[in-house]
């Protein structure tokens, strides 16, 4: 029995709603950038990077010193890179071992920050479940001691970098402001960003684009090395609408859920992180001479070029209003490109 379009976006909108609640769902293909990309290989195409934001109960921050030469008896985080085999969480539970004595579990990722699809850091806030303060008498190559900081006190810092880190770990602790995201044990062989890519109107309408065949599904496409991971969306915008694209701005709200596994080296290092990207409209452009002019919007998306592709319309309330929500609020878990 053949499925209609009808149907077919009705299954799309049940996906769009278990994106939207945190979950995600196999990656069976990739739209876009295949041949731009290379499967993802720990040490060879990809490195992945984990950090622990950690407080106690007078929210001091968990501070390691550094044994590595290049940065002896500097403070940091607990931070390194995820090994062979290991997965997202089970790499922040052996750094935070190793470096600070402690055993912990991870409550949610705060941040994700990428330099395209070969180096990705994932910040977690994570909670003490046992073990005990790394001392001096303990000193290895892994770290030196660790240390609770009150944030006050003078401490020689590896970077400055983790300031922002710990305020944003600060500011989830008082106010979530993102529902709790941990990684999904789903494999995925490529570094890829499965796209919500919606269009919202003065009326509160939101539209969301599809790929057609070969049944209506959300775009996947995967990251090129040169570029930073959220390009991928541009990479869809462009070869959807080529004509009106540099007339909008692609933004790439946040990250809904990633799916990670790693267990096979070489085949499932990849990530797929199952995002929100608006497509919004710039108001003021430039005319032929070079000055800026105001364009009114129509308050529709722009016109599909690509007959591979198509805009559907949200009708279901309870959905547009998630969307809309989601859109303008931020309430998505961020992630940042350091390009």
């Amino acid at each position: 029995m053949e499925v209609t379009e009808e149907q077919q976006w009705r299954q799309v909108e049940e996906q769009v709603e278990r994106l939207l609640n945190g979950q995600g769902s196999e990656v069976s293909g990739c739209d876009l950038g295949l041949e731009q990309s290379k499967p993802a290989a720990l040490r060879k195409t990809v490195t992945y990077i984990v950090c622990g934001v950690i407080f106690n109960e007078k929210e001091e921050v968990l501070m390691v010193q550094e044994a590595k030469q290049d940065c002896y008896k500097q403070w940091y985080l607990p931070a390194g890179r995820v090994e062979v085999g290991e997965s997202l969480e089970e790499a922040l539970r052996r750094e935070v071992k190793e470096e600070a004595g402690f055993d912990c579990e991870p409550i949610t990722l705060l941040l994700i920050q990428e330099q395209g699809p070969q180096w990705i850091r994932f910040i977690f806030l994570a909670r003490v479940t046992g073990g005990s303060l790394k001392t001096l008498s303990a000193a290895d190559q892994e770290s030196l001691q660790a240390s609770w900081w009150d944030r006050q006190s003078v401490l020689p810092l590896r970077g400055r970098d983790i300031l922002r880190l710990i305020d944003c770990g600060l500011k989830y602790r008082q106010d979530p402001w993102h529902p709790v995201t941990l990684p999904l044990d789903l494999s995925c062989r490529h570094v890829v960003q499965r796209l919500v890519l919606v269009f919202t109107g003065a009326e509160q309408q939101v539209w969301v684009l599809l790929i057609k065949a070969p049944v209506l599904h959300l775009p996947t496409a995967a990251a090129v090395k040169t570029h930073a991971v959220t390009w991928a969306a541009n990479m869809v915008v462009q070869e959807a609408m080529p004509s009106t694209y540099y007339d909008h701005d692609v933004n790439t709200v946040g990250v809904f859920s990633l799916q990670h596994n790693g267990r096979q080296h070489g085949k499932t290092d990849g990530v797929c992180f199952n995002t929100l990207v608006a497509l919004v409209p710039d108001h003021v452009q430039r005319n032929e001479d070079g000055e800026k002019v105001e364009v009114a919007g129509t308050g529709r998306p722009p016109p599909v070029e690509n007959p591979r592709y198509v805009w559907h319309e949200v009708q279901k309330q309870t959905l547009r209003e998630k969307l809309l929500e989601k859109t303008k609020n931020m309430s998505i878990l961020p992630i940042h490109s350091l390009y």
